[in-house]
């Protein structure tokens, strides 16, 4: 009896201790900066009142589809931090971008502003509708139309290797492995061809192939799917890998 009491109070326990977590912390203000999956980011979310959502991607992308209610206040232009400024720092932040690392630097931007509270969504919007959650479009530039699988299929069929690169211009570690990539193909010409895809752009075709996070690369050698990777590579890693 005394061990299945203590089983009982150990459940009891983790399960307050999760809850509190996803909560209680963020209204006493003991939680600063952490980086939730997106299940507790939508509970915190819809159980915590007056939390402050903020989108920090760009006004096109908001614009393309975005969490109900977020405001979209683009950590990359020359007002965000007056505008972060006029949110109350005593009360949650959830911040998310496409696929968390903007959002990242600026839940640690908040952190540095006095924010008491900021929950940063891991894996952004990717993850987010990866997971089959809602979102809306607002107001801006049309959305692109994606590329389809079909005609991704066709894309990857060519007789040679076909690196593709999944990349965004905001991305850094995409824009620091593009040189890279592009000296490679450049070098490799007559075996490989190097395919590049804005996830911006295609984002069905992204959560179709359930790619949850960029820069992310694959190679194709007639029509088949050889080899990927998630994440910055350099030239040699590459090489070792892919015996190209």
């Amino acid at each position: 009896m005394n061990k299945i009491f203590s089983i009982g109070l150990l459940s009891v326990l983790l399960y307050l201790t999760s809850c509190q977590n996803l909560g209680a912390n963020a209204q006493t203000g003991s939680i600063i900066n952490a980086t939730i999956p997106v299940d507790s980011f939508e509970k915190i979310l819809s159980t915590i009142v007056q939390v402050q959502l903020i989108d920090v991607r760009t006004p096109e992308e908001y614009a393309q589809g975005h969490l109900k209610n977020a405001v979209n206040v683009d950590i990359n232009s020359d007002d965000f931090e007056s505008r972060i400024q006029k949110l109350d720092k005593t009360k949650p932040v959830l911040v998310y971008c496409l696929s968390g690392g903007r959002s990242g630097r600026a839940a640690s931007k908040m952190e540095d502003m006095g924010f008491s509270t900021v929950y940063n969504m891991q894996g952004g919007i990717m993850q987010w509708r990866s997971a089959g959650k809602a979102t809306e479009s607002g107001v801006g530039a049309p959305a692109k139309t994606s590329m389809s699988m079909d005609a991704f299929g066709k894309l990857t069929s060519a007789n040679k290797y076909v690196l593709v690169d999944f990349n965004a211009t905001w991305c850094e570690p995409c824009k620091k492995m593009m040189p890279v990539l592009e000296s490679l193909a450049d070098k490799k010409k007559d075996k490989l061809s190097f395919v590049k895809i804005d996830a911006d752009d295609n984002k069905e075709l992204l959560i179709q192939k359930g790619i949850e996070s960029i820069p992310y690369l694959e190679l194709y050698k007639d029509g088949t799917l050889v080899w990927k990777h998630n994440g910055y590579i350099d030239e040699d890693a590459l090489l070792k890998e892919t015996n190209l």
